[in-house]
């Protein structure tokens, strides 16, 4: 027998190539639309999925269709209700671009550290104001707050750390004390992150308990000083709030990766500030990430649909295993 896996959008080679070794059949898509993805999918076993959102209609559609494998880490575009009514499973992709979104996130807290963007927008046309008078600090010897700290959080810290001289406090309700290096320092008051850090960056899902879970008590905790980092999901944040702390001047700035509207609104208020930087959730998109990504949904699907479990099935689907 033979299975089909849609493609949706393209992959790596890595995925591809392991794919078509072992067999299966490839079906690329016509677009990542509602409706493109219900006209591709009716027969398909599988489905590799980067941006689009797999829906109920989706699901009502994929009579064939036995797992759903997300490109990345997070797995909220897809309707886990659903993939369970249609007894679904859904496996995603940890781990695989956690090095590239780290990175990310050091880059970041430069760029704001050093005023970058409003550094590039006036130093053509005045140099020395550019130069002199635009704020630029450190970050050694600076607090790095983390909220979160799984595969990526870690990262980050210890770079921050080790290669950065900083500071690095976390909350996290998940984490121990004795699992965690001594370099990161855990905190049992989720307020702390906000009060003590110079940047605060987020890593967690979007839950129902942490969509909107950075509004207006946040940004009074933070210092005038302080940046806000973002490269997790963008419905985190309350953006409105965000913006009246930016205009205001309760914080300092902000670098997100990601934002609420995606593909972003080009009216978001958001844009046009000069202490914002903001990017088209690139946080995975390095070629390593991607790669290693589109291999672990391929090898994903293989193990499932030859009997085999898979290593990374989202926590709220494994009992379907068990199930099975």
């Amino acid at each position: 027998m033979t299975y089909k896996v849609l493609l949706p959008q393209q992959i790596m080679k890595e995925g591809r190539d392991y794919l078509l070794s072992k067999g299966y059949e490839i079906v690329d898509g016509h677009g990542i639309s509602e409706q493109d993805i219900i006209k591709d999918i009716h027969d398909c076993d599988a489905i590799i999925v980067r941006t689009p959102q797999i829906t109920e209609k989706i699901f009502d559609a994929a009579k064939k269709l036995k797992i759903v494998a997300r490109h990345g880490a997070g797995y909220d575009g897809v309707d886990l209700e659903s993939a369970r009514k249609h007894n679904v499973l859904v496996v995603n992709a940890p781990g695989a671009n956690s090095v590239s979104v780290a990175e990310l996130v050091i880059f970041y807290m430069l760029y704001c550290s050093r005023n970058f963007k409003l550094v590039q927008k006036t130093y053509i046309d005045d140099y020395f104001y550019s130069k002199l008078k635009t704020k630029k600090n450190e970050l050694y010897g600076k607090t790095l707050g983390l909220i979160g700290i799984g595969n990526i959080g870690s990262l980050v810290a210890e770079k921050a750390s080790l290669g950065l001289g900083m500071n690095v406090i976390a909350f996290d309700p998940f984490a121990k004390k004795e699992n965690l290096p001594d370099y990161i320092k855990l905190v049992d008051n989720r307020e702390a992150i906000f009060t003590d850090s110079d940047y605060v960056s987020l890593h967690v899902p979007a839950t129902k308990d942490t969509v909107n879970s950075v509004s207006t008590r946040e940004f009074e905790l933070m210092k005038e000083t302080s940046f806000l980092i973002n490269t997790a999901r963008g419905t985190i944040v309350d953006e409105d709030a965000l913006y009246k702390a930016l205009i205001n001047k309760q914080i300092a700035g902000a670098a997100l990766d990601v934002m609420k509207e995606e593909p972003v609104n080009k009216d978001n208020p958001l844009l046009k500030l000069d202490n914002v930087l903001t990017a088209p959730h690139i946080g995975a998109a390095t070629e390593e990430a991607s790669g290693r990504s589109s291999l672990f949904c391929a090898v994903g699907i293989d193990d499932y649909l030859n009997g085999r479990v898979p290593k990374y099935i989202v926590p709220e689907l494994r009992d379907m295993i068990k199930n099975n």
